[in-house]
């Protein structure tokens, strides 16, 4: 009977154990996005242009093929047109690039171009990143954006 409580003992050990490293491992993944910066609207890296990035129906969708319209404005907040615009990305978290290939489809003008072909397949962070050339001159910008 003593030998059985031993690994009775044992077992729950070895269940706590495993249940605090899931819970370590959880709680990190967790906290990870949170502290990701999620503005809709900033300044491309080299200031050039300021991006604004929104769902074009103002809801972000979990699986599903959406579009998402790219404000871009010069510092002095005069619409850019005729940008030519390329987009990757992916969830660094989980290391793999985006389910489809988004591509600028149309601009509407005003400065705002249609990025469709925007496809997130599961919760957490995702990166948008975005390369720019205009007339005055190339930059890129980068949204996070968190389900």
């Amino acid at each position: 009977m003593a030998s059985l409580w031993r690994y009775v003992l044992a077992g729950l050990g070895l269940a706590a154990l495993l249940a605090g490293i899931l819970a370590a491992v959880y709680l990190t993944a967790l906290q990870a996005p949170q502290r990701a910066e999620i503005a809709r609207s900033k300044k491309t890296t080299n200031g050039l242009f300021v991006a604004s990035f929104e769902p074009e129906r103002g809801v972000i969708r979990q699986g599903e093929l959406q579009s998402w319209l790219l404000t871009l404005r010069t510092g002095a907040g005069t619409p850019v047109e005729g940008a030519a615009i390329t987009i990757s990305g992916g969830m660094p978290q989980h290391r793999h690039g985006l389910p489809t290939s988004p591509q600028a489809t149309d601009y509407l003008g005003d400065g705002c171009y249609r990025i469709d072909g925007v496809k997130f397949t599961m919760s957490g962070l995702w990166q948008l990143h975005f390369a720019i050339s205009a007339a005055a001159g190339s930059d890129t910008v980068v949204f996070n954006v968190l389900l």
